[in-house]
């Protein structure tokens, strides 16, 4: 992540993400302040839905001009001018405060949310076109870092000096006289995002030839049109639908936390209230923080099931508890989750955009997310008003559907959840290093032939690979009874001295197919410190096939207690991890003999070797 802030403008850009949710966060806090200082129990909850309603809705509604927008004027200018609609916006906000109007600043928080609908496409398209796929991951979490940093700062300072400037007051429009000097800070912050805005580089390659055409647009034209974009790619769209299940599940959370502050934990000041809430964006940040750290290499969409589950078993665990200790904890979990569920998927999602049309599959995924957020919000309204139900109840409610979503996800991302898994568990014990991963393909008919240390060769060597690979591995090994579907399941080839033949030819018709393949030319794992012959079996794989092989040396596992060579003590200062490095050599036509490959591996061990010296 310290690379990619060398990038010019990296600074200047997150620095004004921070600026703009600061400042939409500040008035919306002192809106919702005033509306729980002043209703209770089910009309709380109402209210404060309608609140995050006025919020949404312009998302739903300017989505095709913003995704015009966004595709056809440079990303920096979108921003750029959308910054000076907000400077506007917060100067008559200011107004609203000192007059009284508690209706008229109600209804601006439906400008202001729109101002940010037009924003939204071209900030979050801006990340790609500023620092590249290379640092894509490390750029969504930096912005959804730096985003909730701005949220719980804001929650926390507007709600103190909300607090603080409040002393008495029978209405909402006397709460607002008294917190109106607030609204300079509104106003100080847009102009500040502004001049930062201002100074960002222009990243269009290609002008557009794009022309909007109005009445298409109220024709809904442009709608089915922008929809079809969407819907073309069935992983983006499914990425899209989990962000707006979660999404709107945190609306409802944060709608119907207060009511429950209030009524079963007695709370009415809105620091402390705010406070927990807060902890949620804490949570979020270090989820972000975690979730780059398990991409590093690629977007680890591993991390999207085991975060479903988790945020579920936080909501499920909140009307458990009636202490706001155990509560506090709960929403920093759920925060933590959500921070390393948001970032892949987003992450997954630009990437995987078409360049001509991501604005407008952003604009799209801000639709789809804003139309589930209104429409949980308004069923919670239906259910907290006409029905009756409860916080605790709504809790419960949304901790299911959540659980639902896990499941689906699981099925979906069960592969990569089961690398995910692996990768976690041993990284307790290892210190995983990789490098020259620019060697390995993305596409066609590959071999990773890396040396044999350990028994968890097999797992350790993809960790930094997106493209999932199948083994050869012992027969014996494969049989075994508690591991063989698992083996099964994840494609291994089994191979024998008596069947190696069969397990060659089933190597042959993957590389045939161009699927990549790991096998180990050495045979077996070795028990000593140098290369063993290797093996020329695989020649036969090879035989008449295009692709490439990538040589691959693991170090650092020697002595390990998964190795068969003799145990050694960790390094001093190791803090119980020991050190792998596992090096990926540059691609080598299929046909090379072993010999050859053979010396490409020592010539990696050589580099290790000089590494550690």
């Amino acid at each position: 992540m310290k690379e990619m802030f060398k990038i010019k403008g990296t600074y200047a850009y997150v620095i004004a993400l921070f600026l703009n949710a600061f400042t939409d966060l500040g008035h919306k806090i002192i809106i919702q302040n005033t509306v729980f200082k002043m209703y209770d129990s089910q009309m709380q909850i109402v209210l404060t839905a309608i609140v995050n309603a006025l919020i949404l809705l312009p998302f739903i509604m300017v989505f095709t001009p913003a995704g015009f927008l966004a595709d056809k004027f440079p990303k920096n200018k979108v921003m750029t001018y959308s910054a000076v609609l907000a400077v506007i916006l917060t100067l008559c906000i200011t107004l609203s405060y000192y007059m009284g109007w508690f209706e008229v600043a109600f209804g601006l928080t439906f400008l202001l949310a729109t101002q940010s609908a037009i924003y939204s496409p071209a900030k979050y398209g801006y990340i790609k076109e500023l620092v590249g796929n290379k640092y894509i991951s490390a750029g969504n979490a930096a912005v959804q870092a730096t985003t909730m940093v701005a949220i719980m700062a804001g929650m926390g300072i507007f709600s103190f000096l909300f607090e603080w400037q409040l002393t008495e007051y029978q209405s909402a429009d006397d709460i607002l006289r008294e917190i109106a000097p607030l609204g300079w800070l509104l106003v100080l912050n847009s102009l500040g995002e502004l001049y930062l805005i201002s100074t960002l580089p222009n990243k269009q390659r290609v002008p557009s030839e794009r022309k909007f055409n109005f009445k298409k647009y109220l024709s809904g034209y442009y709608l089915r049109k922008n929809m079809k974009t969407i819907t073309r790619k069935r992983p983006i769209l499914i990425s899209i639908f989990a962000l707006s299940i979660y999404w709107g599940v945190s609306q409802v959370a944060i709608a119907v936390f207060p009511e429950y502050a209030k009524s079963v934990l007695q709370i009415s000041n809105t620091v402390y209230v705010n406070g927990v809430l807060g902890l949620t964006i804490l949570g979020i940040i270090v989820g972000s923080i975690l979730a780059a750290r398990f991409s590093k290499y690629y977007i680890n969409m591993g991390l999207v099931p085991t975060s479903a589950f988790g945020m579920a078993l936080s909501l499920l665990f909140i009307p458990v508890f009636d202490h706001i200790e155990e509560i506090a904890v709960l929403f920093f979990t759920f925060g933590l989750f959500s921070g390393m569920f948001i970032v892949p998927l987003n992450a997954f999602i630009q990437k995987h955009a078409p360049g001509v049309h991501l604005g407008t599959i952003l604009a799209g995924n801000n639709f789809i997310q804003n139309i589930f957020m209104v429409v949980l919000l308004g069923f919670t309204t239906y259910l907290a008003y006409f029905e009756g139900l409860n916080a605790s109840t709504l809790f419960y409610a949304i901790a299911a559907l959540t659980t639902a979503m896990a499941f689906y996800l699981t099925r979906r991302y069960q592969l990569m959840l089961a690398w995910f898994i692996g990768e976690f568990i041993l990284s307790f014990r290892y210190n995983f290093e990789y490098q020259g991963v620019e060697n390995v393909p993305h596409d066609g008919a590959l071999l990773l032939t890396p040396n044999h240390v350990s028994w968890i060769d097999w797992i350790i060597v993809p960790f930094a690979i997106e493209r999932r690979t199948t083994f050869m591995m012992e027969r014996s090994i494969y049989n075994w009874p508690i591991a063989h579907s698992f083996f099964k399941w994840g494609g291994a080839i089994p191979v024998s001295a008596k069947a190696a033949k069969d397990a060659f030819r089933q190597v042959k018709e993957r590389v045939d197919k161009h699927q990549m393949v790991t096998l180990f030319p050495e045979g077996g794992i070795n028990r000593g410190l140098e290369l063993q012959k290797f093996q020329r079996g695989y020649e036969l794989a090879t035989k008449d096939s295009d692709g490439l092989i990538v040589p691959v040396y693991i170090g650092g596992m020697e002595g390990s207690i998964f190795s068969r060579t003799p145990r050694c003590k960790l390094p001093k200062g190791s803090f119980l991890r020991r050190k792998v490095t596992i090096i990926f050599g540059e691609p080598l036509p299929m046909h090379t003999p072993a010999s050859e490959l053979q010396k490409a591996v020592q010539k990696l061990k050589d580099k290790y070797n000089a590494q550690q010296a």
